[in-house]
């Protein structure tokens, strides 16, 4: 059985077509499409140099196309992608491309599975995609403004492409769906809570899946029995607190926006900054949305990027507010790890995943440094060799410190085979 995964995220798409083989799960095909709908300044210096093909012309929105197969030497090209629906268009049609391509057809491909954010308590865990699903997901885009409208785009798109392929739907937020109502309930009159459903749903959570199944293959140990506190760092970041086997607490709330510092988006703030804000600049509710999302984060701190390689960059040539940048965002990080140790009773374990916490050992000495009264000592030496998943804790630490390398595809592969079939094989 042949699945293709798509992962729709604010500025880019991931995706992988995976073939279920006697139980194992192989990698027929991945790539992805970065940089969409963004200036040609934030692409990757590196890759593009590497770039082959026509590239786009100068002035126009630059995305970055890269499609790897086995075997294979890597595609890389430059191209013009102003909108998801366009770059997932331009990413697919390499799938079944004559001289590169794995399939001969879309026919091929025996299910689609695409990672989805909100839609609030209607739908919590893995569904086929129907018209009421997608209209719920509409509902709630304002709620996930840089995620619910591009996985919508990736949808749309592959049911163009492939009409009577079934299409599956894992959300993000069903990792969370048991948190404790007086973790998940904020101090509002209670009646906006029973009409609209304000709440802590939380997010990353097909990630966090991921992060403690692969710590325990790699640790041998038992999740269930060890209170995890995980720190998923890419361009959107999210800690959360498993005590267990159960998710007691997440940064992440009724959007993405809540919590640690992210790229573009504020994290935590005083509610009453909104409306001071929107009344000193005479903004919308929309204008200040995307100030919130869009503006604001270590790229408004900063005003450098939202590319965090780029804020490092910056602040070891001296910029001050690139250095700010990064200590507000290590800060929040180690105030979070210190309240869900305070919450779990203590920590046995600290993960790191995504693009900054897999690759950034700045960032993860900065945010354990002080943290040895918790246990969590990092070895400077793990820390700063590291190349891809191992531990970076001291030996003899009380608490192990995890670097993995997290694989959304693989668990959206995975959910989508057992929804369809009932079983893996």
């Amino acid at each position: 059985m042949r699945i293709l995964v798509i992962n729709s995220g604010g500025t880019s798409i991931k995706y992988q077509l995976f073939e279920f083989r006697g139980g194992e799960l192989v990698v027929v095909a991945k790539g992805a499409v970065e940089n969409i709908g963004q200036p040609p300044a934030h692409l990757d210096p590196i890759e593009t140099r590497k770039s082959r093909g026509a590239a786009a012309s100068m002035g126009q929105p630059h995305a970055l196309l890269k499609f790897d197969v086995p075997e294979q030497p890597p595609f890389r090209q430059e191209i013009e992608a102003k909108d998801h629906a366009e770059g997932l268009k331009q990413a697919l049609r390499l799938l079944v491309d004559p001289e590169i391509g794995p399939l001969s057809s879309y026919r091929e491909i025996d299910a689609v599975g695409h990672r989805v954010v909100q839609a609030g308590e209607k739908f919590r865990g893995t569904f086929l995609i129907d018209e009421a699903l997608l209209v719920a997901l509409r509902e709630h885009s304002e709620l996930a403004p840089l995620h619910n409208p591009p996985n919508i785009k990736g949808i749309e798109a592959c049911r163009r492409l492939m009409p009577d392929i079934p299409q599956v739907a894992v959300f993000d937020n069903a990792f969370h769906k048991d948190l404790p109502d007086y973790a998940y309930l904020y101090a509002l009159p209670f009646e906006y809570y029973e009409k609209y459903g304000v709440r802590r749903y939380g997010f990353h959570g097909i990630s966090f899946k991921y992060m403690t199944e692969r710590a325990a293959d790699l640790l041998k140990i038992d999740v269930t029995q060890k209170r995890i506190i995980s720190l998923m760092l890419g361009s959107g970041t999210t800690i959360n607190a498993l005590a267990y086997g159960q998710s007691v607490d997440v940064s992440t709330g009724l959007s993405p926006t809540e919590g640690l510092i992210q790229s573009t988006r504020s994290g935590d703030l005083d509610p009453f900054v909104i409306t001071y804000i929107m009344r000193k600049e005479g903004l919308s509710p929309e204008q200040m949305d995307e100030v919130l999302s869009k503006r604001s984060g270590w790229q408004g701190i900063s005003g450098v990027s939202n590319d965090l390689r780029l804020v490092e960059e910056a602040a070891g040539q001296g910029n001050a507010r690139a250095r700010l940048a990064l200590q507000a965002f290590t800060y929040r990080a180690k105030k979070y790890i210190g309240a869900y140790a305070a919450a779990m009773g203590g920590v046995d374990l600290l993960l790191f995943a995504g693009g900054v916490g897999e690759n950034s050992a700045n960032i993860r000495g900065e945010i354990c440094r002080g943290l040895d009264f918790l246990g969590i000592e990092l070895d400077p030496e793990r820390n700063a060799t590291l190349k891809g998943e191992g531990l970076v804790s001291r030996t003899g630490a009380s608490v192990p410190v995890l670097v993995v390398d997290t694989n959304e595809e693989s668990v959206i592969a995975k959910e989508t085979y057992v929804l369809l079939t009932g079983q893996l094989e």
